[in-house]
């Protein structure tokens, strides 16, 4: 077996992935509807990327400072237990996902876009900007994805961190094998 670059070690201990929303699972814009909701656009391979997250019984969250029905929606429908919206400190929220998920900082990823997201990636194991994300937030990730906010970097990401842990082939045998 190839020896592990010291970021793939990183991503190896993975228990827990949180991640910011908009601009993250989104691409970041949003549509302000009269009634007063909002809308947002999420990408369907991040959804499959969540999914083989969970068929390798790991862990997923959201912390975002916004309110939005269709995040709720979302996360329902892919599963993700912990999530936190209208977030006034992350830091408080990031502390108490990881008391309720049971794992340490050294277990834990974390995917930002922006300022505000320096703060958790710092205090993770793995961080992660995606690639159009916040100069600032990429100067501190461990890796950058190819692909933008809201279109398949949480996917992406999650291809990165099963593949370090061994277990990519496990969770897309269902799709790869004939």
């Amino acid at each position: 077996m190839q020896e592990l670059s010291s970021i793939e070690r990183r991503a190896a201990r993975v228990k827990l992935l949180l991640m910011d929303c908009d601009g993250v699972l989104t691409d970041g814009r949003l549509w302000l509807r009269d009634d007063g909701d909002e809308q947002k656009s999420f990408h369907v391979r991040d959804g499959l990327g969540l999914d083989l997250w969970h068929r390798a019984g790991l862990k997923a969250g959201i912390i975002s400072g916004r309110v939005s029905s269709a995040l709720e929606r979302r996360a329902q429908g892919l599963g993700i237990e912990y999530v936190r919206q209208g977030s006034e400190n992350k830091t408080k929220d990031f502390e108490e996902l990881l008391r309720l998920a049971g794992v340490e900082e050294n277990e834990v990823a974390y995917v930002g876009d922006d300022l505000n997201d320096i703060p958790l990636m710092l205090r993770s194991e793995f961080a992660v900007a995606v690639s159009d994300a916040a100069e600032e937030t990429r100067a501190v990730s461990h890796l950058v994805t190819q692909a933008a906010g809201g279109l398949g970097a949480i996917r992406e990401a999650v291809e990165f961190i099963l593949k370090a842990q061994g277990r990519w082939a496990e969770v897309t045998a269902k799709y790869l094998k004939p």
